[in-house]
């Protein structure tokens, strides 16, 4: 048997015995269900994933009634899974199947990462575990798992790394049962190969592992080389008339894109100057405890502000507007933050 065969063998014989088999996305595989459920899982663990893709399913069992639904309902629906882009391009990519694929998915894995939203991994996972094909994936999990086995020196993000572990990937990836070995690698990185607290002693892979034989298991996967996240700042006015909160829309590009926030500030600037407040009358101005937000490329100090109206304020600046009832929630995308603030009140 060839070290590929042998390792693939390993692999699969593990998850025969103790891999996961009852997930919500294991069951009635479609390409639609799968590819839900791995655009869900990029950066989110399983145990947060599970309900959101229950409800999300709930709402929209196919393809079609994804394409077919309002952004607000899809951000909705994702709200509190952070990462909103995958959200928006989860929704793109719906209503691109529909209208270019007849409401089939691609059966290529080139044609599946043609799709916004889905990389070479992704195009792997939901080709191996939906359609049978032998393709193979390099998420997070299978880098860990990966990089240890081998030691490879050098951060996985760096390309020239990356290349090289999707040469290892795809020799591993066997040609039969390749669904069930796409799903045994990840619950492999996620159960036993894991980051902080690894379970060497019960792998099927270690005695073949050389960074166990190095005693070097926690150096693997090198880090990224790191970089201090600039702070930035920002007054969120919670303009409150009775149960009622006022909303505005983000642009559907960049940070919480598309998603329903209260309006800002910036600290300079006086805050009774916003457009919103020279409208009417304040009853009242309450200081929010600040609390600090982190996005991948820096961290945002939030500022709240609860300001009591005497009236509800008009329509004045280009963003949509919405009186977010307290009592009725409107089922729109929320960032993680206003969520956050709006069960505070």
């Amino acid at each position: 048997m060839s070290a590929s065969s042998a390792f693939s063998q390993a692999v699969l014989s593990w998850f025969d015995d103790h891999g996961r088999h009852d997930l919500p996305w294991q069951h009635n595989k479609t390409p639609y269900r799968v590819w839900v459920s791995e655009i869900m899982l990029q950066q989110t663990q399983v145990v947060t994933v599970i309900p959101y893709y229950q409800r999300f399913m709930a709402s929209f069992p196919t393809v079609q009634d994804l394409a077919n639904a309002s952004t607000d309902e899809v951000l909705h629906h994702w709200t509190g899974l952070g990462y909103y882009a995958r959200a928006r391009n989860l929704h793109k990519c719906a209503q691109t199947v529909v209208n270019d694929f007849g409401g089939q998915f691609p059966q290529s894995v080139e044609e599946l990462e043609s799709l916004s939203g889905i990389g070479r991994s992704t195009a792997g996972a939901i080709a191996s575990i939906s359609m049978g094909k032998h393709a193979a994936i390099l998420d997070g999990n299978v880098k860990r798992v990966l990089s240890r086995f081998h030691a490879i020196e050098g951060w996985p993000g760096n390309k020239k790394v990356a290349d090289d572990m999707w040469l290892i990937a795809e020799r591993y990836t066997p040609a039969k049962r390749t669904g069930d070995y796409t799903q045994a690698m990840m619950d492999l990185g996620a159960t036993l190969c894991t980051r902080s607290k690894p379970q060497c002693q019960i792998c099927p892979l270690v005695n073949q592992c050389e960074a166990y034989a190095q005693d070097r298991v926690k150096a693997f996967p090198n880090s990224k080389p790191k970089k201090e996240k600039p702070i930035k700042a920002v007054r969120l006015l919670m303009l409150q008339h009775g149960h009622e909160v006022l909303l505005q829309q983000q642009p559907n590009s960049g940070i919480w894109g598309g998603l329903w926030i209260f309006p800002q500030q910036s600290l300079e600037q006086e805050l009774f100057d916003h457009e919103l407040l020279l409208q009417t009358k304040i009853k009242g101005v309450e200081h929010g405890e600040v609390f600090r937000h982190t996005f991948s490329h820096y961290h945002l100090d939030i500022h709240p502000i609860r300001v009591q109206l005497t009236h509800k304020v008009e329509q004045v600046a280009q963003a949509p507007m919405l009186w977010y009832n307290l009592k009725q929630p409107a089922s729109v995308g929320l960032a993680a933050p206003v969520k956050k603030l709006l069960e505070s009140l």
